[in-house]
């Protein structure tokens, strides 16, 4: 069974892109859950971030975006506290900010991922040259996505992060030809095709 080889590191690793990576999320709490595990990462691998996922998720409580857009002090100096956590409070902020820029979104949009996935009016995108393993780190998509979301008070989302967010919650799908995630993710489901921009 053939995998995108990033995955092959560990039984984390593969689990993560055996089940999650790249399936279309339309939940805003794994939306944030995904943004937020992306905003912890810059700087790190993702192995890393992987490996502490639960202890993130103890930290804020489930990625629970109401009680997080509250935190005040502290909270922050509670999570810089935790054992084996990513200790830094920029991020720790950032986080926190993009907790309370969800919640204004939901108000005009409904939901964090309705506006999310209005960028790509509700499509699922691949990219021809992507197939042939050439995947930049951003695009044209992504940072347009990075700069509205910036607009309206994120952090930590420039258009590298949010193309690895894209990725991830399924808006972008960069499986490789080769894995076997690939046809299972376009069986009910058709992308649409683009030339890369």
């Amino acid at each position: 069974m053939r995998r995108c080889s990033w995955s092959e590191i560990n039984e984390k690793m593969r689990t993560y892109h055996d089940e999650e990576w790249g399936v279309p999320v339309f939940d805003d709490t794994k939306q944030f859950e995904f943004l937020t595990l992306e905003v912890m990462q810059c700087g790190l691998s993702w192995n890393t971030v992987l490996q502490k996922r639960e202890i993130i998720r103890a930290a804020f409580e489930d990625f629970a975006i109401d009680t997080i857009a509250a935190y005040d002090e502290c909270d922050i100096n509670r999570i810089l506290a935790i054992n084996g956590m990513i200790r830094s409070p920029r991020k720790i902020k950032a986080v926190i900010a993009n907790a309370g820029a969800v919640r204004q979104v939901q108000q005009a949009f409904g939901t964090f991922s309705e506006y999310l996935w209005h960028f790509t009016q509700g499509n699922v995108v691949t990219y021809k040259e992507h197939e042939e393993g050439r995947i930049p780190p951003k695009n044209k998509l992504s940072e347009r996505i990075a700069k509205d979301l910036k607009r309206r008070g994120f952090t930590y989302v420039g258009p590298v992060t949010i193309y690895s967010h894209l990725q991830a919650c399924g808006i972008i799908n960069d499986h490789s030809k080769e894995c076997f995630r690939r046809a299972v993710l376009t069986k009910n489901r058709k992308p649409v095709r683009v030339n890369d921009e």
